[in-house]
């Protein structure tokens, strides 16, 4: 098989489970924790906020952030969590945040999963979790590329021949062409708070168990954090399921 078709089909195996296949880093973040635990134990605390918590808090926000202003001004089967039935796209996204990078969603997963890499306290781990982030997803973006280019033509490589990959270039900046939908937002982006405050308090409870040897964490805050976001995640996500409340015709 040619290069070009093994990255194309490497990259639909791996698009197929991107939601998933990630999650094989958490065993070796805890294992890093661990170890970071004992070689520098002022990095974190059993009963405040940490500074290694802030800013991991305010990487996945951001990724969470890029992911609402993409998925809010695009349109129906565009920039969607499909997996199983593999690429979809109606149109070619080209304005709003599309018009600075074209892979937006990726550059969102990218700080959010740096967040949880922060936790560990680990600069080398961190910068470990980029590389392995940039060729787990390199083929994915190939893949799409391919798939794009070959259903819609000049009219994606036009496009994508003047903006960037996955750095936004801010000076492209073109306004959407349509407006905000907070419905289409709630309706597919439910899981990002929730997911985030469930890992911290799972990173939490693992700290605790090695420097107490409890698994209740003592955090006060990232325990009600998590409920409270898991409370809305399960909220909307029966509303999606048991109601036409977040329908829009189009979105």
């Amino acid at each position: 098989m040619a290069l070009q078709q093994e990255f194309e089909s490497q990259g639909n195996f791996l698009f197929r489970y991107r939601s998933y296949l990630p999650l094989v880093l958490l065993p070796i973040a805890f294992w890093v924790v661990a170890y970071m635990l004992q070689r520098d134990p002022s990095l974190f605390s059993n009963t405040d906020i940490t500074m290694l918590q802030i800013l991991a808090i305010i990487s996945c926000l951001l990724g969470l952030i890029i992911r609402i202003v993409t998925v809010g001004y695009t349109p129906k089967n565009t920039s969607g969590r499909n997996t199983a039935q593999g690429q979809v796209a109606d149109r070619v996204n080209t304005t709003g945040i599309y018009s600075i990078v074209r892979h937006p969603l990726y550059l969102g997963n990218y700080f959010m999963w740096l967040g949880i890499a922060i936790l560990t306290g680990d600069v080398w781990f961190m910068v470990a979790f980029t590389l392995a982030y940039w060729l787990y997803y390199e083929r994915i973006m190939y893949a799409e590329e391919q798939f794009l280019t070959k259903k819609f033509g000049s009219v994606y490589s036009n496009w994508a021949n003047v903006t960037p990959a996955f750095i936004p270039s801010f000076g492209l900046w073109n306004n959407p062409d349509l407006s905000f939908s907070w419905k289409k937002v709630l309706k597919k982006e439910k899981n990002g708070l929730f997911a985030i405050f469930l890992l911290i308090f799972i990173f939490d409870c693992w700290t605790s168990y090695l420097t107490t040897g409890q698994w209740l964490s003592a955090k006060i805050w990232s325990f009600y954090a998590m409920v409270v976001t898991g409370v809305i995640y399960f909220v909307l996500k029966f509303i999606k399921s048991g109601t036409q409340w977040l329908d829009e015709e189009g979105r």
